[in-house]
């Protein structure tokens, strides 16, 4: 017996083992999940508050077999077992699960420091303790979120109205699944930095060529070509063998001056051409002709090859933060090629004035990569017109987000604004990165002037009235203020803080001379006396201590500052928060695209619509694992009444107050559809016409209706402010005759523009929030406030969720975000399927009587519920790895199995039931003395109620 009771232990000690992957609570951490008890409290992430507890994955558990589970189920049904079973209360806890709280999901991350060695502007320098001070203050765990639906953007002025009701949502808003971010910081050394430094001087040309001059404030503005800064970042990458990780990158170059005066510079990032370039190109035909005419020149191209990579690490750190200095040997390789290849591009624009520079830049454009401000141009200079009406320029930035899996800011460019022109949160702002300037130190003729203009207003009241010892005491206020503000505690101490420490033994003098001398007034001697015991308190002008404390709070200001700005790019860029309607994975995409005109027309290539690159830009949407298909509509107005009455219902007019950058005000009639009605219309004809497409009742196929309107005289728009909107089952377009749109928006003080012609980049952003979930660049779900909040520091890049520039097609960054979101709805739904069927399993009450039925359905449970575990364990593996599209093709495994477990649960506790109802039934009547007179009674009453009554006789 005794030997019996101690397998049956043993064995309820392997059916713990079926949960690994789940901790309790209050439990020691397992990395993957997290369960809780009922009735648990919330956990609330501070800003800077590091989860101490939370771990990552680790090879052991994403290797670990299940194996050891074959024998977790207990075949003892002796007395000892049956105990075990009965005293748990439920089944749940026989078991050992209760429900899952979270689970996580390891994002790797980079943060590059460049030009923190010591090299970079002014000579900052970062080290491993200080970047772990404050680095590992940021949440490294934060939980998935998600946006409710946005309504009018300018509610009343350009604020957003979302709904709050969180009732009607099919999955939380905050999430169960959470993010586990495995930050590495990795500080390059000086030839990176020089290599930096080059590319921005050689890669850099004037943004107004009309005006050679300077600005007002004396500043000239330079613009550095992004497309073959992208490479240099892309060769630094590779080299290091860095692509399986997010990589921020943070710079801090010398700027190289350009000029040949002593004129301020100021440089930012651009993709394309300047407003004056695009001038200069319009008012010039020869000029066009020449850019179309032109051929690839490779001279004017970076060409970095024969290099073999120098992994950065034989094996990524996984830990909360780790820190890494690269060494100049580590680097040199790829810093000598990398200096060749500016060298040449540098001789080769050697000698050539701004007119040929525009010339050589244009011809990459048009040879280059086919998206955004290279495809527009090209476009616009193939009409007949030539007019460039639609050819506009992208903003000016001080940081980037890429194709591939890497972003940077850059602290010494800039600064730069955009956002909402006029109302409107979250705009970005000359202060929302930190500045490096903020540590420059005043240079001695910077302090004499200063106190020259000091001493000139505290003196400029006085007149032959004052006294003397007044003069002195001013004197002396003058110099206890500068000597504090620029003296004390400063690194490199200032020959003038000498000289003022000469003149205050002097002064000390003189007010000892009004102390002791008799023919002073009392009042003027006392005045003297509390100078003299304010100067002995005074320790001004002695050295600088090792630790400087002013200079230690503005580095402490500039870290926190910048660890809010990484923590933004970690909250906007690498795991945004997405719209809340469940997005699904689907093997097949079917776009079925409708183009809807005015009139008849015969084919799909008469339509002044791009069909190549708007598949393009819907093909960006789709994983490498998923397949996409395209099939064109024509639909004429003219043709289809039951439609052109829809179109007709949903068309109306609003007056819409605009106003513009230059805070004027004007009052706009605009024409638009509304979506809602519309939507409807279109319901209602694809119930009863053949509207549907070819793949609508496919398994494994989603079909995406886009309905693209083609106006061809006047602005039509939806929703007064929309080029294209995603609806709950289709999504809708309007192109327009009209080239340049005011917007809402501005950028560096000038409103952005839109061509209304080509409404591409607006209808794969809302086919991208349809089909998966992506919002835009600068909406965050805020816990503190429990709603989206806007940031636009980070809508940058040349992707379809920016403002700052026109390209269409998704970064890597974005096509994580869709397959994380298909990834995280299956997740977050097996959960919910789980944890349903532990509270089944909670609420279902241990019996003797059901002990064996039980014991017969707990084998297929385990392996059930061992199978669930497994499919999340290899999920959480290949994110962490980010191969998506692989971990996006178990999906279907998981759904199936989370069923399967429900269904197993389903089937024990139907089994169960019955013998609850049948076996356990048992009927007690107790007899007394007054059971038989209550009988009576009761029949009694019966009988004189149910009795039959005498007929009456009918009278007429």
């Amino acid at each position: 017996m005794a030997t019996s009771v101690t397998i049956h232990f043993l064995l309820l000690l392997l059916i713990c083992g079926i949960v690994p992957f789940i901790r309790d609570a209050g439990a020691e951490s397992t990395p993957g999940t997290r369960t809780r008890k009922f009735g648990r409290s919330q956990n609330v992430l501070s800003l800077f508050n590091l989860k101490s507890k939370s771990k990552f994955w680790s090879e052991s558990v994403i290797r670990s077999d299940f194996n050891d589970l074959e024998g977790s189920v207990s075949k003892d049904s002796g007395k000892a077992a049956l105990y075990n079973y009965t005293s748990s209360s439920n089944l749940a806890n026989y078991m050992k699960l209760s429900e899952i709280d979270s689970i996580y999901l390891s994002v790797p991350v980079n943060f590059i420091f460049i030009g923190f060695e010591g090299k970079g502007n002014h000579e900052f320098k970062l080290g491993r303790e200080e970047l772990e001070r404050w680095f590992t203050k940021i949440d490294h765990v934060f939980e998935h979120t998600r946006i409710p639906p946005i309504g009018e953007i300018m509610t009343p002025f350009y604020k957003l109205n979302i709904q709050k009701n969180k009732e009607n949502h099919h999955l939380p808003l905050i999430s169960h699944v959470n993010y586990n971010f495995s930050v590495h910081a990795v500080l390059m050394g000086e030839k990176v930095t020089s290599v930096f430094e080059r590319a921005i001087k050689t890669l850099s040309r004037k943004d107004d060529i009309s005006n050679s001059r300077e600005n007002e404030k004396g500043e000239v503005m330079w613009q550095i070509d992004i497309d073959r800064m992208e490479y240099i970042f892309d060769t630094l990458i590779s080299y290091l063998q860095i692509q399986d990780s997010y990589n921020i990158f943070i710079l801090n170059p010398k700027y190289l001056n350009n000029n040949n005066n002593n004129s301020t510079t100021r440089y930012g990032y651009r993709r394309g051409l300047s407003e004056s370039e695009i001038k200069l190109l319009k008012e010039n035909k020869s000029l066009q002709g020449q850019i179309l005419q032109s051929e690839s020149n490779k001279k004017s191209l970076l060409e970095i090859d024969g290099m073999a990579s120098k992994p950065l690490y034989g094996s990524r750190p996984q830990s909360n933060f780790a820190f890494t200095t690269t060494e100049d040997i580590d680097t040199m390789e790829w810093s000598k090629k990398s200096m060749e290849a500016l060298e040449s591009v540098a001789k080769f624009n050697e000698g050539k004035d701004e007119f040929h520079i525009l010339l050589d830049k244009a011809s990459q454009m048009v040879h280059g990569r086919k998206d955004g401000a290279n495809l527009i141009l090209k476009n616009e200079l193939k009409k007949s017109q030539g007019d460039l009406k639609g050819l506009h320029s992208d903003c000016l930035t001080d940081s980037w987000i890429s194709q591939n899996r890497w972003a940077f800011i850059d602290l010494n460019a800039g600064p730069f604004t955009w956002g909402p022109a006029v109302g409107g949160e979250g705009v970005r702002t000359e202060l929302s990165l930190p500045n490096v300037k903020s540590f420059k130190e005043m240079t001695e003729e910077e302090a004499e002037e200063e106190l020259q203009g000091t001493i000139r207003e505290r003196f400029s009241s006085f007149d032959q009235e004052h006294h003397a010892i007044d003069i002195l005491l001013a004197e002396m206020d003058i110099y206890e203020f500068f000597t504090f503000k620029h003296c004390k505690n400063r690194r490199t101490k200032l020959a003038l803080c000498e000289e003022l420490d000469e003149r205050m033994n002097e002064l000390k003098g003189e007010l000892e001379s009004f102390r002791t001398g008799e023919e002073y007034a009392e009042v003027h001697k006392q005045k003297a006396v509390d100078a003299l015991k304010r100067m002995e308190s005074w320790n001004l002008f002695t050295n600088a201590p090792e630790e400087n404390t002013k200079y230690n709070i503005a580095r402490d200001s500039f870290l926190a500052h910048l660890g809010s700005s990484l923590w933004g790019a970690m909250r906007h860029v690498i795991a945004p928060s997405v719209s809340d309607k469940p997005c699904y994975y689907y093997d097949k995409i079917s776009f079925q695209l409708y183009f809807i005109t005015q009139e008849r027309v015969r084919s799909v290539k008469q339509l002044p619509v791009d069909l190549n690159e708007l598949k393009e830009g819907l093909s960006s949407l789709i994983l490498p694992s998923q397949k996409s298909m395209f099939t064109q509509h024509l639909v004429s107005l003219a043709e289809d009444p039951a439609l052109m009455m829809a179109f007709a219902m949903a068309r109306h007019a609003a007056a819409v107050p605009v106003l513009l950058v230059n805070g004027t005000y004007r009052s706009t009639v605009r024409t638009y559809l509304d979506s809602s009605i519309l939507q409807y219309q279109l319901q209602r004809l694809n119930d009863h016409s053949s509207l549907k497409g070819e793949h609508a009742n496919k398994r494994g196929t989603l079909e995406v209706p886009i309905f693209w309107f083609v106006q061809n005289d006047g602005v039509l728009v939806l929703d007064k402010h929309y080029q294209a909107k995603s609806l709950s089952n289709m999504v809708l377009a309007v192109q327009s005759d009209e080239p340049s749109w005011e917007t809402y928006l501005q950028c560096n003080g000038n409103c952005i523009l839109s061509d209304l012609r080509n409404p591409i980049k607006a209808a794969v952003a809302a086919t991208a929030e349809h089909l998966a979930g992506l919002l835009p660049l600068h909406l965050v779900y805020n816990h503190a406030h429990d709603i989206a909040i806007e940031d636009w520091t980070w809508s940058i890049g040349s992707n379809p969720m920016s403002v700052t520039s026109q390209g269409w097609k998704i970064s890597e960054f974005q096509a994580d975000t869709m397959a994380r979101n298909y990834i995280i709805t299956s997740l977050e739904e097996s959960i919910q399927t789980i944890n349903s069927a532990i509270r089944q399993l909670v609420a279902e009450r241990t019996t003797t009587k059901g002990f064996k039925i039980f014991k017969s359905q707990e084998r297929v449970m385990v392996e059930k519920y061992n199978s669930v575990i497994g499919l999340w364990r290899r999920i959480s593996s290949q994110c962490g790895n980010l191969r998506y599209g692989e971990a996006a093709k178990l999906l279907s495994l998981l759904d199936d199995a989370s069923h399967g477990f429900a269904d197993s649960v389903n089937t024990t506790i139907s089994k169960l039931h019955p013998v609850h109802c049948t076996r356990e039934r048992k009927v007690s009547v107790e007899f007394d003395m007054t059971t038989i007179p209550a009988f009576i009674f009761v029949f009694g009453i019966l009988w004189f109620l149910l009795k039959p009554k005498r007929a009456k006789p009918k009278i007429n």
